[in-house]
């Protein structure tokens, strides 16, 4: 069917996640092929209709100043369609945030509890009560920043949501003190070890200049690394190496080898890797140590 774009609700716009690259590709595309697939509609029970799948080609459209848009009607409850379309989209697109949003939109607007979504997506309470933390807990201003790319969905779920849950007003002095440079998801974890093991002297340098406090930390790792023998290097390496394994074979064995399709074929290619990684350093280790005497 086709639809004028201003009989679109985009209630649910504010949403999802925007970005740029993907849109300027899907308006190339747009504008020299045309819309080649419908976005879905669901009746919002008063004659309206309300846009669940396709807001970046629907803003594609009216970039180009079109005034209609194909659409496909689901006969749906909203509720059940918003719940299929994300369980349709694929791994690539799914966000931490954005998937927040919608639980959150759920929970409140449609009276689901987190027991119900999380049967209803196929997850834990705990997976569910983390993401809605990212809308309900996490400060808008650090969400801002997921929204514009300077922060990772799943390092702020991680490390800056606790961070708000224990301290507020703490996690809107670092978010300010970062400034617009984005952090690594490995910073961040330095941050927040930092923030809470740290003394009192380290948590203000990491409110106040995170960055200084990195570069104390990298200096403090350097200057350890540069103190340690090579033998003492090459323990530390093998324990690691030791302790990845320990930990892969016991997920394996504890029921982690049921894995999808899609993850099985990537998990045996690393894994061929790995292993050709692992024989090569134990013939460097025979030809250097053990051969040689």
């Amino acid at each position: 069917m086709q639809l004028e774009l201003n009989q679109l609700d985009r209630r649910y716009e504010q949403y999802r996640r925007r970005s740029p690259k993907r849109e300027q590709r899907l308006l190339a595309s747009l504008a020299g092929a045309g819309q080649q697939m419908p976005v879905v509609i669901v009746d919002d029970g008063a004659g309206g209709y309300v846009l669940v799948d396709g807001y970046k080609r629907v803003r594609a459209l009216a970039s180009l100043r079109h005034d209609v848009v194909a659409a496909t009607k689901w006969t749906l409850p909203e509720r059940d369609a918003l719940i299929l379309e994300r369980l349709m989209r694929t791994g690539e697109e799914i966000d931490a945030l954005e998937q927040g949003w919608l639980l959150t939109e759920l929970n409140e607007r449609f009276g689901m509890s987190e027991g119900d979504l999380a049967r209803r997506f196929d997850k834990s309470k705990s997976w569910v009560s983390r993401r809605m933390g990212l809308v309900t807990v996490l400060p808008e201003s650090v969400q801002e920043r997921v929204l514009d790319g300077l922060l990772g969905a799943h390092a702020a779920m991680k490390y800056l949501l606790p961070l708000a849950r224990a301290n507020e007003a703490d996690c809107l002095a670092l978010i300010k003190a970062l400034g617009s440079t984005q952090p690594t998801t490995r910073q961040l974890d330095t941050l927040y070890r930092g923030y809470f093991t740290g003394a009192a002297k380290a948590r203000e340098l990491i409110l106040s200049n995170p960055w200084l406090f990195l570069r104390s930390v990298a200096e403090a790792h350097r200057t350890d690394e540069k103190e340690r023998t090579p033998g003492e290097i090459l323990l530390g390496d093998f324990g690691a190496i030791g302790g990845i394994a320990r930990r892969a074979h016991k997920f394996l064995m504890g029921g982690g080898n049921h894995l999808p399709s899609d993850e099985h074929t990537s998990v045996r290619r690393i894994a061929d890797q790995v292993r050709a990684d692992v024989d090569r350093l134990f013939r460097a280790l025979d030809e250097v140590y053990f051969d040689a005497g």
